[in-house]
């Protein structure tokens, strides 16, 4: 597994996704309850949301800062997708597992709704820690090693700014 997670590709992304958490953690410090989203790829990432230019270049070269002097908890963030999706796959497969041989008529799949509830919300409380994990080992890393901001693009889009930083590394 380490193997893969090494690739130069994977590394980057990895990377950059805990750039992009480590920069909503000081942003969200700075401007609580500031509603912004954000997609990481291999040449930096994409941040939605309506903040100045100058404030999220701060933010970005004050995350960078913080994750290397080792503050790596900030590559981790609780409204991660990793999360959301962990968490959905298993109250999915527990909603469908509880639907496994229901007949087709809605009496035997309402008579499954409450077992159905309750095997999702088992599963949520099984997944939130495992979502965490993944998110630490597999899809962030809050050690940037040779990343650095290349450059901070704005695109407006109607009310909303989308802006692209990119780094290299």
């Amino acid at each position: 597994m380490n193997k893969l997670l090494d690739n130069k590709i994977l590394s980057r992304v990895r990377r950059n996704h805990g750039l992009e958490h480590a920069t909503l953690h000081v942003l969200g410090t700075r401007f609580p309850g500031l509603g912004l989203a954000g997609l990481s790829d291999a040449g930096g990432f994409w941040l939605i949301g309506n903040v100045e230019l100058d404030d999220l270049t701060d933010a970005v070269v004050a995350a960078l800062a913080r994750l290397r002097a080792g503050e790596q908890n900030l590559a981790i963030h609780p409204n991660c997708g990793t999360n959301y999706a962990t968490m959905g796959a298993f109250a999915g497969f527990a909603a469908w597992l509880t639907m496994l041989g229901a007949k087709k008529g809605l009496r035997d799949k309402l008579d499954r709704l409450p077992n159905a509830i309750i095997l999702s919300t088992l599963a949520l409380m099984v997944a939130q820690p495992l979502a965490y994990k993944l998110q630490s080992k597999v899809t962030t890393s809050g050690v940037p090693g040779q990343l650095e901001l290349t450059g901070i693009s704005v695109y407006p889009r109607g009310g909303t700014k989308a802006y692209r930083v990119s780094t290299k590394g």
